[in-house]
């Protein structure tokens, strides 16, 4: 069966920076299929040609020395394009006839990538049913892909999950988060799922705490008219975060196929405690950085978070009272995200360090970006020193064991999107449960004066009272640029 992958918003940069360069590359590396072809759609008039010529310079940037002219050539016979408006029923009209005669009236399977701003979203989806494009109906595929962010609040999410079934069945959607498409990320359901050594201490019995921590280096930018409505829970932690707490939270799955991998990361999600007011209060922390109310297109009393960290708890029967720590923020010390899983002190302490009792329990650390890997803290002796001890670490490198370059999140989640594998896309639930833990966060934060808005220095690890809030715990943020090298 051919295949078309139609990118609404073609002339956008999600398109020219990501898309296209991981089509590209997937064909590079022959995974692209041969019969299939990629149709741009925006407002802006090109020509076929016009437009691979824009695709073959900023492809050549982004994919840098991947970049093979022989390859290109080849891809760009695949690549066409058409104009037509997102409001404009009759162009998608034409669209629906374009493809049909770029098909030859054979029956393809089509993908429908939305990459335009989020806004456009439902009205997307209601264009493509209108005008028929959303139908299966005799056999054929049909699917649409749908970028974060996925609503704004639990409400606009519902909203919009009604607008697209209406058109589409839910098996047809596919609500990308490309943190899910990270290989690190993928790794850590073989970590926990075909090591026998892990999944026995995958619990509250041996976990004192676990910490995800996404840091960004960079600060609003130019991004600051849009930042500065999201903050830092929607933009990061609702998608990003919450997904690799589930990832790390789940249940083992009956196979890895989409459904019964979707299934259990929902019940994470459902087992999250609900906060009150007050658990708010005690058990968040929010900041802007100092600064921030400068960036153009942020207003002088803006109160929009830019770093959080939220202590969450999963009411089952393996993580009962183990926290879950979710911290996030703009223009920190260096751009690093990763999974700390903290184990318990042993039970009984033999050894002794002069008058200390050794403190640094074992702790696995997984870099999902940069530098991605694995790394595990435990105690040794010190050689020629009495029962001295030292904490050591082991490495595991993805760049140093397999060599080449990380493929980039986009490649795998297209060539899933083709191939109708949806294991690593969110489902309607999920995004509302997501949503169902942040929105009283943010109403709370909107209400109220608790807790107070902190302000921090950039370069840092966030506000000083987070250090604090984590110590009067008992605990303390592994706070470390990339570990693996």
């Amino acid at each position: 069966m051919p295949h078309t992958i139609v990118i609404f918003g073609a002339s956008g940069d999600l398109t020219s920076r990501k898309l296209i360069p991981a089509l590209y590359n997937l064909k590079r590396k022959k995974r692209l299929p041969e019969d299939a072809r990629i149709v741009g759609f925006s407002r802006t008039a090109f020509s076929h040609d016009e437009w691979r010529k824009d695709l073959r310079a900023t492809t050549q940037e982004f994919a840098g020395d991947k970049f093979k002219p022989e390859v290109w050539d080849e891809f760009a016979k695949q690549v066409f394009y058409h104009a037509g408006d997102i409001g404009d029923q009759a162009d998608f009209v034409a669209l629906g006839k374009f493809l049909g005669e770029l098909e030859g009236g054979q029956n393809a399977s089509r993908v429908y990538y939305l990459s335009t701003a989020p806004r456009f979203y439902g009205q997307a989806v209601e264009q493509l049913g209108k005008a028929g494009l959303a139908c299966e109906d005799g056999g054929c595929d049909r699917r649409v892909v749908i970028e974060k962010p996925f609503g704004i609040d639990l409400a606009s999410a519902k909203a919009l999950n009604n607008t697209v079934h209406a058109h589409f069945k839910e098996h047809q959607v596919y609500r990308i988060d490309h943190y899910l498409g990270k290989e690190t990320v993928q790794n850590l359901f073989v970590l926990r799922f075909a090591n026998a050594i892990f999944e026995p201490i995958w619990n509250r019995q041996y976990i004192d705490h676990v910490q995800i921590t996404v840091a960004e280096e960079v600060n609003v930018g130019s991004r600051a008219g849009y930042y500065d409505s999201a903050g830092v829970v929607r933009d990061m932690i609702q998608n990003h975060l919450l997904q690799l707490l589930m990832v790390t939270a789940m249940e083992p799955p009956a196979r890895y196929a989409a459904d019964p991998v979707r299934d259990e990361k929902v019940k994470v999600l459902l087992a999250v405690r609900p906060k009150t007011p007050k658990d708010i209060a005690r058990d968040t922390v929010r900041a802007q950085y100092d600064g921030y109310l400068k960036a153009e297109g942020v207003p002088e009393n803006s109160k929009t978070a830019t770093f959080a960290a939220i202590k969450l708890g999963i009411d089952n029967w393996r993580w009962q009272g183990v926290p879950f720590y979710l911290r996030s923020g703009k223009a920190m010390s260096c751009r690093t995200t990763q999974i700390v899983i903290q184990f318990r002190q042993p039970p009984h302490m033999l050894f002794k360090e002069g008058p200390k009792t050794i403190r640094d329990a074992n702790r696995l650390i997984i870099q999902v970006q940069p530098a991605e890997g694995i790394q595990m803290h435990f105690q040794t002796k010190v050689p020629d020193a009495g029962m001295t001890m030292r904490q050591t670490d082991l490495d595991f490198n993805y760049q140093k064991n397999f060599g080449g370059s990380i493929p980039e999140a986009y490649e795998r989640l297209l060539l899933d999107a083709i191939e109708g594998d949806a294991s690593l896309f969110a489902r309607a639930d999920e995004v509302e449960a997501a949503w169902g833990i942040c929105d009283p966060i943010l109403n709370t934060w909107a209400a109220t004066d608790q807790p107070k808005l902190l302000t921090y220095e950039p370069g840092g690890w966030g506000p000083v009272e987070c250090t604090e809030w984590m110590a009067a715990q008992r605990r303390e943020w592994f706070d470390a640029c990339p570990v693996l090298h």
